[in-house]
This record gives structure tokens, C-alpha cells and sequence, in this order.
């Protein structure tokens, strides 16, 4: 692969390896309107150019999102902000120079400085982001979204920003009703601010989704599927906008490479549909 200055993968450079201002601007803009089409924005989520290749081959593919997690073990680390935000941007913009779709990333909690963060990722062609909250205290959590529009505004895109509120996730002993309550009135406050779209993980069942989608916004609220959640098309169903899957995918590839080593080790063979190398 080369990039639009000549170079060669192994020769990428951040700084200046990335789509043109026009193909990020118009990448966000799709990315934005995918969000707002009455049917669900279903994301498999990636964590390397491969991966983002596999995918981008397929036609239901309408968009990408990396997972940080899954991006953070490919490299050695733990989830939780472990792996320094220079790689991060790096494995990031790969992906995104590696396929003419729009391309969300998994930002975490901004790695400290959300605008400069937000800002490094526009510059090698992300045009979406996820951002937790983590339960900052709801001013910071709120001033955040507003400086991740401030430096998108600057940078001239029309940045696709899916806020993430754990209050689901870490609520703790708090009654759930409480926790239901804190997700809706911290995702109003991130739809002030500027963020496209809401982003609420845990396990949503359907009164959950019927309860977040009311109080937050039809086709405002994103979800992730692990095992137990409901289908895409019923979240659809429920106005839900989004569904992603996180570090799911990786652990699916990576348990059927362990399911084929096995068979190999046993004396079987290769599945006979696996991919041929290009």
C-alpha cells in the first residue's frame, strides 16, 4: 500500500499520511448522515488495517470503528488509556488511510487532553470518535464534549462525536432506576454540547432501550451488542441509532484462530473457505 505522498506503509507518518481536508470532510459528513437514517448504524468493530480490510470488502459495510481495547491488546497493553496516544493515533489513522470509508475511533477518556486528542485524530482522516465520561463530575464530563466540537469546528469537520456515559456501566449499588436517570440527563446535557449521538454499554434489554431512547432521543442513543443483547433489528425497532460491538470481534477472530490451531495440532487441515492472500 502507499500513501498519497508516494511513501510505503512501513513509511507512514501521522503527520502527513492521511486523506485530503476534502475526503475527511465529506467521509464525516456520511458518517453523520448514517447516524441519522432511520435504520440502525450496525459497526463491527476493528483494530488493524487487516481487520479493517476484511470488512471494508464486505457491501453492508457502511462505516468503520476501531475498539481500544482490542487495539491495546494487539499491542501489548491493557485497556484504560495504557497505551501511549501516539500509537493510538498511529494504529487509528492506518485504518483510516487503508479504506475510503468513513472511519469513528475509540478515544477513550481523551487521553488527557481531549481537544489536542480530537484534534491529531482529524489530522490522519478520523472523522468520528468515541468519548467516556467515566463519571467525571458532570460539568467536566459536559465541558469536554464542548472542547471536542471546538476543535473539530477548528479543524473544519463536521466531527461525528458518539459520547459515552458509564453510569450504566459503573453504577455500582446505585438502584438502577438512578443510574437509568444520571445516563439520560448526562446524554441530554453531551446532545447540548454538540455530540451526534449517545453512547450507553452494558447490557440493554428492552425496557432499558425503550427507557433510554425516551428520555435521551429517537435515533440518538448507541448501544453495544455482547452476548445476551437484543438483535440489531429489534434495537431499530426500539429508535435506537447505533449498534457497535467493541472488543467482541477480536475475540471472535481470536478464538477461531485458537479453534484452527487445535484442529491443526490434531492433524486436520486449514477450513477450506479460509481466505487467500492477496
Amino acid at each position: 500500500m502507499t500513501d498519497p505522498h508516494g511513501g510505503t506503509a512501513d513509511a507512514y507518518d501521522p503527520t502527513v499520511a492521511h486523506p485530503s481536508h476534502e475526503l475527511v470532510h465529506d467521509r464525516a459528513d456520511a458518517l453523520l448522515a448514517l447516524h441519522h437514517a432511520p435504520e440502525i448504524l450496525t459497526v463491527v468493530n476493528v483494530w488493524d488495517v487487516a481487520s479493517a480490510t476484511v470488512l471494508a470488502d464486505l457491501p453492508q459495510t457502511k462505516a468503520l470503528a476501531t475498539a481500544s481495547h482490542a487495539i491495546a491488546a494487539s499491542y501489548g497493553y491493557e485497556d484504560g488509556e495504557r497505551i501511549p496516544v501516539d500509537l493510538m493515533i498511529e494504529a487509528v489513522g492506518r485504518i483510516a488511510l487503508s479504506t475510503s470509508l468513513p472511519v469513528s475511533a475509540d478515544l477513550e477518556g481523551g487521553y488527557g487532553d481531549v481537544g489536542d486528542t480530537v484534534r491529531r485524530a482529524i489530522g490522519v482522516g478520523v472523522v468520528g470518535a468515541n468519548l467516556e465520561d467515566r463519571m467525571r463530575p458532570h460539568i467536566e464530563s459536559v465541558e469536554n464534549v464542548a472542547e471536542v466540537m471546538k476543535a473539530a469546528e477548528a479543524e473544519g469537520v463536521r466531527f461525528v462525536l458518539n459520547a459515552r456515559t458509564d453510569a450504566l456501566l459503573m453504577r455500582g449499588d446505585r438502584p438502577l432506576d438512578d443510574a437509568v436517570a444520571d445516563a439520560i440527563e448526562r446524554g441530554r446535557a453531551y446532545l447540548d454540547a454538540g455530540a451526534a449521538c449517545v453512547f450507553v454499554p452494558g447490557l440493554i434489554d428492552e425496557e432499558l432501550a425503550t427507557r433510554l431512547v425516551e428520555g435521551i432521543g429517537e435515533r440518538k442513543v448507541s448501544v453495544i451488542g455482547v452476548p445476551g443483547s437484543l438483535s440489531p433489528k429489534r434495537y431499530e425497532e426500539l429508535g435506537i441509532a447505533r449498534i457497535s460491538y467493541g472488543p467482541w470481534p477480536q475475540r471472535v477472530a481470536l478464538t477461531a484462530l485458537q479453534r484452527s490451531a487445535l484442529e491443526l495440532y490434531a492433524g486436520g487441515m486449514l477450513p477450506p473457505d479460509t481466505q487467500l492472500l492477496t
